[in-house]
């Protein structure tokens, strides 16, 4: 019983370091955290709120790993922490939420050569990519997401009438939104991340305080960017299924006609297949631009591409336009400009919708010249 007290003592000790209520040097924390890890280890075995601890802290001890560029370290603390936390969590609510916390950072961190520097999808298509992930990084992602769907079934599993467990479960959708998004299910990753923001609205309405209001505000902000990025890669087939399942905000619709329009999708089927009379359609695609994102280039006799200058690697603001008719003007204007490298030569268009990316993502591209394939407008 002494030895349990004293643990959690040092566990109390910790705690304050960690939430800034006390200090210690760097060198001073490591030692502490390390020295509450080990005495842990023993009184886990047989003991749930040891072992959710143990779980715990060998989760803060990842944390650290990983900010300090140590993700293989972080990642194995985190799978050592899980271990224990799993085995509390059927134990007591806290023990449970400590866990799916911890599998969400799990994901997190194995998911992490998946995302740039501003967290989003380095290959939103997935393995359609052109340049998608390795072999490696994908069973990675595989796992997160896996693990990840497995924090969204602990949290669900809860009470939901505590609001810290439906706030676990609204934002532990939002991170499998992610996964899903990372690994090229964009339609799936849409509809997790409605679902998700749907809880936060709800908190919104019910927060006790500017403080949780506030976070649920900052969630919804979140999300929205979010859902504006994944409608970019979503076929008009996904986006007629999210109309259709009651999965694509109202507010989200002028984009997500303009987002068929892009693809080369008539009008009046937009109309038809998203619900919407013919006068909608033509008024949001009037009044909601698209940025119209355009690269050619020239093979040279190295077989090497060379983007040529502006204008012919540029960007422009369009309206009710496809990207087929914004690459035709491109195609007439270069066959008749001083760029123009002859008949004899191979070239290639493409556009995209917002940003340059992955070739596969653009909304139109095509090679042109001796031996070129097919025309391929995407």
């Amino acid at each position: 019983m002494a030895q349990r007290e004293a643990v959690l003592r040092l566990d109390e000790q910790w705690a304050r370091i960690r939430s800034g209520a006390a200090h210690a040097d760097p060198g001073e924390s490591d030692r502490l955290l390390a020295e509450l890890i080990g005495a842990l280890r023993e009184p886990a075995r047989t003991d749930a709120d040891c072992a959710a601890r143990l779980g715990l802290r060998l989760g803060d001890l990842a944390a650290r790993r990983f900010a300090a560029g140590d993700r293989a370290g972080a990642l194995a603390a985190i799978e050592e922490g899980l271990r224990h936390a799993r085995q509390a969590s059927a134990h007591a609510p806290e023990y449970a939420r400590w866990y799916a916390r911890g599998l969400i950072n799990q994901g997190v961190w194995l998911a992490w050569p998946l995302s740039d520097a501003d967290r989003l999808p380095r290959h939103p298509l997935g393995a359609g990519g052109e340049s998608g992930p390795s072999t490696m990084e994908r069973a990675a992602g595989e796992r997160a997401r896996d693990l990840t769907r497995a924090a969204v079934e602990v949290w669900a599993s809860l009470d939901q009438h505590d609001p810290v467990n439906r706030r676990g479960l609204a934002q532990a959708k939002v991170f499998l939104g992610d996964r899903l998004a990372e690994l090229g299910f964009a339609s799936d990753a849409v509809a997790w991340a409605v679902d998700a923001e749907a809880g936060f609205r709800r908190m919104l309405l019910a927060a006790p305080g500017p403080e949780e209001a506030q976070e649920a505000e900052e969630a919804l902000d979140h999300i929205g960017r979010q859902l504006e990025l994944r409608l970019r890669f979503l076929t008009f087939e996904s986006l007629a299924g999210l109309r259709t399942d009651g999965l694509l905000p109202e507010r989200l619709l002028p984009q997500a006609v303009v987002a068929a329009r892009i693809q080369g999708v008539a009008e009046e089927e937009i109309a038809a297949r998203m619900g919407l009379d013919a006068e909608q359609v033509v008024t949001m695609l009037e009044v909601t631009p698209w940025r119209a994102v355009w690269r050619i280039e020239v093979r040279g006799p190295d077989g090497l591409w060379a983007a040529q200058p502006a204008p012919w690697r540029d960007a422009a603001e369009v309206r009710n336009r496809t990207a087929e008719d914004v690459a035709a003007g491109l195609i007439r204007g270069f066959m008749d400009s001083a760029a123009y490298p002859g008949d004899g030569a191979l070239w290639r268009v493409r556009v995209w919708w917002h940003a340059e990316g992955d070739p596969a993502g653009a909304r139109f591209r095509l090679v042109i010249g001796p031996d070129s394939p097919a025309a391929t407008p995407s």
